[in-house]
């Protein structure tokens, strides 16, 4: 902007030069013609390449003088003869009217060739203004752009301090020694959620191992009676539910490590079980139909993927106290359908926050909570569609793209 200024500043001060010397120079050569007349009465007015002169006086024929320049009027006028720019200067003096002219081709031609100098010379300049401006501003922001790539980087099992390392005491140093402090805080943070989770997780398997051993063992017993085997069973089915849930907590647990635990899972034969194991919640007016138009194999660990699939089966076997639950497997994903209670419009987009429960739930609003997390944890997708007292229908998609390591992918 500054070169540009400046070359108008300087094109517009060279037309003026130019207008005012070519000015000069007319006047000058009229007077100069005055006073050549004064001396020499047949003195003849000049006649050069760049300057011509007229004389007119009364009692003269004008029939030399170009008809354009009679109509001029004293002072400075722009004219063109014969495709010719001139400058002409008009003088009234002692009764006569000179009239000089002066040939604009050559300072036409000086001035254009000034301008292409000029443009020239103020491109290059805004070259090499890029250019300087261009090193300089990679020089500034090259500490930035190596900060960034190595907050990028970072992951919180590496050594904070590497971050810092070799910054200067600037902003910019301050900058990483801020973002250093901040990723150390990070990773004791979740070295203690993995560590508390981890540890939870182990010491719950434990006693929960011992109340399947003796649910077991109390199933064998054939002298007990209908109602005590009934709550046999439910605690069996409940401690089943604690261990795969703890196993979860477990695997959740295992996201920092180099560890990848991936299974080939039959989504046909994880629903049989999830149904089957969850036949219990349904009433006497509800049946099932289970339909696998295809036996997708998926990757992903068989505890996560069993937890969502029983999930979506228990909350459509607690929620159709009549009617009809359909499971339909496909060759992406599964759908569960009921005739149930549905879900209230409003509520829809809260299911799956964490402890929200809708009208009538009974649980803690942690499950659809833990699906999710799951889901993204393996780029599956769930649509819900639903219908308050028409029934609720549950699509789970599946990646058609495993991701990688999709079992330490952060949720």
């Amino acid at each position: 902007m500054v070169s540009l200024l400046l070359s108008l500043g300087l094109s517009f001060t060279e037309n003026s030069l130019g207008d005012h010397l070519m000015d000069e120079t007319l006047y000058a050569e009229i007077d100069d013609y005055i006073s050549r007349r004064s001396r020499n009465q047949n003195s003849l007015p000049p006649a050069t390449a760049s300057i011509h002169g007229y004389l007119l006086t009364q009692g003269q024929s004008n029939e030399n003088i170009p008809p354009e320049l009679l109509s001029l009027k004293g002072g400075i006028h722009q004219l063109t003869l014969n495709d010719t720019p001139y400058r002409v200067a008009v003088v009234d003096k002692n009764g006569e009217r000179y009239f000089m002219l002066f040939n604009e081709n050559r300072q036409n031609h000086r001035e254009k060739t000034f301008t292409i100098y000029l443009v020239s010379g103020v491109l290059i300049m805004i070259l090499i203004s890029v250019c300087v401006g261009w090193w300089l501003a990679g020089r500034v922001v090259a500490p930035i752009e190596e900060l960034a790539r190595r907050v990028f980087r970072a992951s919180p099992g590496e050594d904070t301090e590497t971050i810092a390392q070799g910054f200067s005491s600037d902003e910019i140093g301050q900058l990483a020694q801020v973002f250093s402090s901040y990723l150390k805080r990070m990773r004791a943070f979740t070295d203690r959620e993995r560590n508390f989770t981890s540890d939870v997780s182990h010491e719950l398997r434990t006693p929960l191992a011992i109340v399947q051993g003796v649910v077991e063992l109390m199933e064998e017993d054939n002298q007990l009676e209908r109602k005590q085997q009934e709550r046999i069973a439910k605690i069996g089915r409940v401690n089943s539910e604690m261990v795969n849930l703890t196993t979860a907590l477990l695997l959740m647990s295992r996201e920092y490590t180099d560890e990848a635990v991936v299974q080939a899972c039959d989504v046909c034969e994880v629903v049989s079980v999830a149904v089957e194991t969850n036949r219990y919640l349904l009433s006497e007016k509800t049946s099932v139909n289970l339909v696998c138009r295809a036996h997708p194999n998926i990757g992903a660990e068989r505890t996560l993927l069993n937890i969502v699939v029983a999930n979506l089966i228990r909350n459509a076997f607690t929620h159709t106290p009549s009617g009809t639950v359909s499971i339909t497997v496909e060759d992406n994903g599964l759908i569960v359908s009921d005739t149930g209670t549905g879900i209230r419009g409003e509520e829809i987009d809260k299911i799956f926050q964490r402890h929200f429960t809708g009208t009538g739930s009974t649980g803690s609003g942690i499950g659809l909570s833990l699906v999710k997390r799951i889901c993204d944890r393996y780029g599956w997708r769930t649509i819900i569609d639903s219908t308050e007292g028409q029934g609720t229908s549950v699509q789970l998609i599946f990646s058609s793209i495993p991701a990688k390591n999709p079992a330490l992918t952060l949720p």
